[in-house]
């Protein structure tokens, strides 16, 4: 046991002998960690207008609006009618279980 600790002493001053006492934060300043917001930008082109980019006519706006719209009342009376049946079917079969019991 005493040899292992002789061991272990020995190569823990053998570690700090090499160990270099340099502080790496001192080599990280602004300068070097971080490329300067210029010469990222330096080779990227300047924006252009896009004249393109949002010129829709009204007409079609409208239109998709209209065709939403139609859509959407077409499914609401759809469903509405699901509804009325399902209203139908179940009175229908609690007027057969009233009239089975009697």
């Amino acid at each position: 046991m005493k040899k292992l600790a002789y061991v272990a002493v020995a190569a823990a001053f053998a570690l700090s002998a090499c160990g270099d006492t340099t502080d790496a934060s001192d080599d990280a300043v602004a300068d070097t960690v971080e490329v300067p917001a210029d010469d990222a930008m330096a080779g990227a082109p300047d924006p252009v207008a896009d004249a393109d980019a949002m010129a829709q006519d009204d007409a079609d706006v409208e239109e998709a609006l209209d065709d939403a719209e139609a859509t959407a009342e077409a499914a609401g009376d759809a469903a509405q009618e699901t509804v009325d049946d399902a209203i139908a079917a179940a009175e229908a079969a609690q007027d057969e279980m009233d009239n089975a019991g009697e």
